[in-house]
């Protein structure tokens, strides 16, 4: 049985290799995943120890509000409790804004390449893709403007951008909000906002007291590391919100996930230690690649893209086959590089030295 038209187009996502499956393929005892951009550190120590009394009652329904989750998060972004809408995954997010806005003689405006599901989700609702390509990672957006039109409903924007990691500023942020037309939804996608360090980045959720045609998502999946629970969510007026909850479905996101949720966000000192660790593992790495005159985008993230003097195929199954996953990106729109999640201090010294071996040989091999 046949689906929608579109879908002769399409195919499903495809998820990087699994430890387990890349053990077995490569003889490995020891498998390090950089490629999701997951949390190396793990997730709270208070999760751990409290995530058993969410499962006391699994046989109930969770609550389809996410009500105590809703009052932590509204108290700390000082938003009301009904600018919150709640996903399974900020991803889900981007599904319910597509179903609820979009549909066949509208168009969407956004980046290439940036996070993949925009493009996939609106293209199952019929609508018209306009793509604007980055520039030396960055968004941009008088490209994007320029692509507006009468039958534009959504632009998204991906700050810090994935797999650039490369960040919108608050001036230029400022300019697009003023500019944009007020009847065509920004969707502000901060997935990586808590990894950010730059001062000069905008307040988006202060943004939203300016602008009603403009939402902001954020995760637990990142920084937060309960990206096997999904669960994140989108910020706006309540107009909008109100509008998405139609979409949503009933109960989309577990106890166990509302529950951790909770404890992680009231846990902002696990938060910043991780952060802390990482930036400064990354801030090793990019020394590396300076020091082997390897060029990468300014990343304000937990990944780092880094672009070579081989195709990022070639690199990525290496890597693979001394145990480290990273992400290609020949699958990003990038074939000479590599997108390398920011790990455990010696993980990243292993990885260094393994890109450093395989790049001295490969010139060895040209020299001959």
């Amino acid at each position: 049985m046949q689906g929608k038209e579109i879908f002769k187009q399409m195919t499903p996502y495809k998820p990087g290799k699994q430890i387990e499956d890349v053990k077995k393929e490569y003889g490995l005892d020891k498998i390090v995943k950089l490629a999701s951009n997951e949390n190396p550190f793990g997730y709270s120590n208070k999760v751990k120890e409290t995530i058993s009394n969410f499962i006391r009652n699994i046989e109930i329904y969770p609550d389809g509000n996410s009500t105590e989750l809703r009052n932590a998060l509204s108290e700390k972004l000082g938003v009301a409790g009904d600018q919150l809408v709640f996903g399974c995954g900020s991803d889900e997010v981007v599904d319910i804004i597509c179903r609820t806005y979009l549909e066949a003689g509208l168009n969407t405006v956004m980046a290439t390449p940036t996070f993949p599901q925009y493009q996939h989700n609106a293209l199952i609702q019929g609508a018209e893709i306009r793509e604007v390509s980055l520039v030396n990672g960055y968004h941009d957006l008088n490209g994007m403007l320029d692509e507006i039109d009468k039958d534009t409903k959504i632009v998204w924007l991906c700050t810090p951008n994935n797999p650039t990691g490369c960040l919108i500023n608050k001036a230029d942020f400022e300019k697009f909000m003023q500019t944009c037309p007020s009847d065509v939804l920004v969707v502000i996608d901060e997935a990586y906002f808590e990894y950010i360090e730059t001062s000069n980045l905008p307040n988006t959720i202060q943004a939203l007291n300016n602008y009603q045609n403009l939402i902001v998502l954020r995760t637990f999946s990142k920084a937060y590391g309960l990206a096997g629970l999904r669960i994140g969510y989108g910020v706006a007026n309540k107009e909008i919100i109100s509008l998405l909850n139609i979409t949503r479905g009933p109960f989309n996101t577990t106890t166990v996930a509302q529950g951790s949720a909770l404890v992680a966000l009231n846990d902002q000192e696990f938060l910043h230690g991780t952060v802390s660790k990482t930036i400064e593992n990354k801030n090793l790495f990019l020394q590396f690649c300076d020091r082997l005159g390897l060029d990468y985008y300014d990343s304000e993230t937990n990944f780092v893209f880094v672009k070579l003097p081989v195709s990022g195929d070639e690199m990525f199954e290496y890597l693979l086959s001394k145990g480290y996953i990273v992400r290609s990106g020949e699958a990003l729109g990038h074939p000479n590089g590599v997108r390398i999640t920011i790990g455990k201090k010696e993980d990243m010294e292993k990885i260094q030295r393994l890109i450093e071996e395989y790049l001295t040989a490969r010139k060895e091999e040209n020299t001959n």
